[in-house]
């Protein structure tokens, strides 16, 4: 692998704390960028961001274990636990459209660049962009053996 994959969260761009290559290629992972996050970004590619359905259950399960009294990073972490969402996610990222666009910023970070997978979560809670960024690099390394 001759480029490199980092991952940040938006926060962190926004008060200049991010600390990512120079000149790295920003790319969204969200699935709904706001406004905001897209003026973060260089580009996003929202194929890579957790199906509709498991960010949901995983958002309901966060939400019911927060009114039995467990601050917000805690729940979010449970929420994980409890929906299986590693595995499933890591699923949604063997097909379809989602395997493509691995596949490709894995070639492209074969052939050189420098990519910073960016989301919303910050560094405090479990966050897809960081099972993602395995799997780029992982993609990547097999490109050029």
């Amino acid at each position: 692998m001759t480029g490199t994959v980092t991952e940040t969260y938006a926060a962190a761009l926004q008060h200049d704390i991010a600390d990512l290559p120079e000149g790295a290629t920003r790319v969204g992972v969200v699935r709904r960028p706001t406004g905001w996050f897209a003026a973060l970004v260089d580009e996003n590619r929202p194929e890579l961001g957790p199906p509709e359905s498991l960010l949901s259950e995983t958002k309901d399960r966060q939400e019911a274990l927060r009114r039995r009294g467990l601050c917000d990073e805690e729940a979010h972490n449970a929420a994980w636990d409890e929906t299986d969402f590693a595995a499933r996610y890591r699923e949604h990222l063997a097909s379809g459209a989602a395997a493509a666009a691995v596949t490709d910023l894995a070639e492209r970070v074969a052939a050189g660049e420098a990519v910073a997978l960016v989301c919303f979560e910050g560094d405090s809670k479990r966050c897809h962009r960081r099972i993602l960024d395995d799997a780029v690099r992982e993609r990547a390394a097999d490109l050029v053996e």
